[in-house]
C-alpha cells in the first residue's frame, strides 16, 4: 500500500561555508541536497540554508491561508490553534486585529496594525496552518517529500505554524513531552535566532533572510530575537523526534483530526453530553448500578470501534490518510465532487493508493478516503491507467467507476481533460 516517495538528484557536494559563533558554528549552504541534509545535519546540528528554491511556501499562498484559518468559524474570537498578543498580554477577543482579506498582503496588514495599535508590538500566530489552503498544503508536501525519502515519513503529522509580527510570542507547539526539530522558512523581514542563550558566553546568533530556510534538531532550542519595530514574517515547520503520545495515536486511530483537536485532542471519545446531562461525573450509589449515559454511549463507541470489522477498516482507512498526507495533517477539505458527461477525459494529477478491508474497497489521495463498489479487478484496472500517468475516457466507464473518479476529483488528484 505504500508508495515509495521520489527522491530528488543524485548527491553532490553542496556548497557550504562555516560561520563562526563566539564557541559555535553555523554551517550555511549555498543550496539544498536533501540527501546531504540527511547525512550531516539531520538530528545533529543547526543548518541555515541560503535563498532555497523551489521554496516550501509562498507569501501570496501564507497570507491567503492566514486569512482562511483566522476567520474559521467567524469572523472575531481567537480559534484554539491561534494566538494574538499585543504587548506581550495575550487577546482573547482581538476584534479584527487578525488578517483580513482587505489588508491584501502582510506588509499591508502590519501597516493596519501599526495605526490601530500607535506602534505597540504584537505577534500573531497560527497553527496546523497547512490544513487551511489546499495549495499550500500541496507545496509545502511536495517540498518535504525529498528528506522523508531519506528519514522516514514520520508517524506523528508535522506541525505547520505561522510566526508573524514584531516580536515572537512563545509557542506551544506540541503536546507536552515532545521534543521536535524544526525548520524555520523566512518570508518577510529578517529573523535572528539565538543558540545556547543560557549561555551567553558559548552563545551565537543567527540571521535569516527572505528565502532563507534555518534548521536545528530537537536537542537545541533557540531564542528569537526580534529588530525593534520591524515586522517579520515566517512558517516553522516542527517534526516530532521524542516523546510520541500513545494517547493521542489511539485517537488518531478512533478520530479524523482537525486543526481544532491537533493540539488539544478531546478526551471524551463519545463527543460532547447533550444538554441536561452530567458530562463524566459518577452518580450517588443510590442511583443504581447502571452506568451514567455518557459512560454507556462512550463503552458502546469503544465497543463498536473495537469489533473486528469496523476496527480492520478504520485501521486500513487512516494507513491510507497518512500515507497519501505525505506526513501533514490534518489535511484540507475537498472539493464538490465533480460531475462527467461522456465526452470528458480525465488524467490523475495524484497517485491514488488502495485496499481491500473487512470486504470493503477503500481508495486515497491527498489524505482523504473513501469506498467504492467496484469490484476489485475493475478498481485495480482503473487506478492502473490513472497511476500510469495516462488520459482516460469517461464513454465506457459503468456508474460506480464514474462515481471514482467524482470523488478522486473532489480529492483534488484528477485533472479534466
Amino acid at each position: 500500500m505504500r508508495e515509495d516517495p521520489r527522491a530528488g538528484g543524485p548527491a553532490s557536494g553542496a556548497a557550504a561555508h562555516v560561520e563562526q559563533g563566539q564557541q559555535g558554528q553555523l554551517d550555511r549552504l549555498a543550496r539544498l541536497d536533501w540527501q546531504v541534509f540527511g547525512e550531516r545535519y539531520w538530528d545533529r546540528q543547526p543548518v541555515l540554508i541560503k535563498s532555497v528554491a523551489p521554496a516550501p511556501f509562498d507569501a501570496h499562498e501564507v497570507f491567503e491561508t492566514a486569512v482562511a484559518a483566522a476567520h474559521r468559524g467567524g469572523p472575531f474570537g481567537v480559534p484554539p490553534y491561534a494566538g494574538f498578543a499585543v504587548g506581550g498580554e495575550p487577546q482573547t477577543d482581538p476584534g479584527d486585529f487578525l488578517p483580513q482579506p482587505r489588508d491584501g498582503s502582510y506588509p499591508g496588514y502590519h501597516q493596519r496594525l501599526v495605526r490601530q495599535l500607535s506602534g505597540e508590538p504584537y505577534s500573531l500566530s497560527l497553527q496546523a496552518f497547512h490544513a487551511f489552503h489546499h495549495p499550500l498544503w500541496a507545496r509545502e508536501r511536495a517540498f518535504f517529500a525529498g528528506l522523508w525519502a531519506r528519514v522516514g515519513q514520520p508517524v506523528p503529522s508535522a506541525f505547520t505554524t505561522l510566526v508573524h509580527g514584531t516580536y515572537e510570542q512563545p509557542l506551544a507547539e506540541v503536546l507536552p513531552g515532545q521534543r521536535v526539530a524544526t525548520f524555520l522558512f523566512v518570508l518577510g523581514g529578517r529573523q535572528r535566532m539565538r543558540f545556547g542563550a543560557a549561555d551567553r558566553g558559548a552563545s551565537f546568533t543567527v540571521e535569516a533572510d527572505p528565502g532563507d530556510l534555518l534548521y536545528w534538531p530537537s536537542h537545541l532550542s533557540p531564542v528569537a530575537e526580534p529588530y525593534a519595530g520591524w515586522a517579520s514574517t515566517g512558517v516553522r515547520v516542527s517534526v516530532v523526534r521524542e516523546g510520541r503520545q500513545a494517547a493521542s495515536e489511539l485517537y488518531d486511530l478512533l478520530h479524523d483530526v482537525t486543526p481544532e483537536t491537533l493540539l488539544t485532542p478531546d478526551p471524551d471519545p463519545a463527543g460532547a453530553a447533550p444538554p441536561g446531562e452530567e458530562g463524566l461525573l459518577v452518580p450517588d450509589a443510590e442511583a443504581g448500578a447502571e452506568l451514567p449515559a455518557p459512560l454507556e454511549r462512550a463503552l458502546a463507541h469503544f465497543r463498536a470501534a473495537g469489533a473486528r470489522g469496523p476496527l480492520e477498516e478504520r485501521i486500513a482507512r487512516q494507513s491510507l490518510r497518512h500515507w497519501t498526507a505525505g506526513g501533514f495533517r490534518p489535511v484540507p477539505p475537498p472539493a464538490p465532487r465533480g460531475r462527467f458527461g461522456d465526452d470528458d477525459v480525465v488524467r490523475a494529477t495524484e497517485h491514488v493508493l488502495w485496499t481491500e478491508a473487512a470486504g470493503r474497497r477503500l481508495f486515497s489521495a491527498c489524505g482523504h478516503v473513501a469506498a467504492t463498489e467496484l469490484p476489485a479487478a475493475d478498481l485495480s484496472a482503473v487506478l492502473r491507467v490513472l497511476n500510469s500517468g495516462r488520459p482516460l475516457p469517461l464513454r465506457e466507464l459503468t456508474p460506480a467507476a464514474r462515481g471514482l473518479l467524482a470523488e478522486l476529483t473532489a480529492f483534488r488528484a484528477l485533472e479534466r481533460l
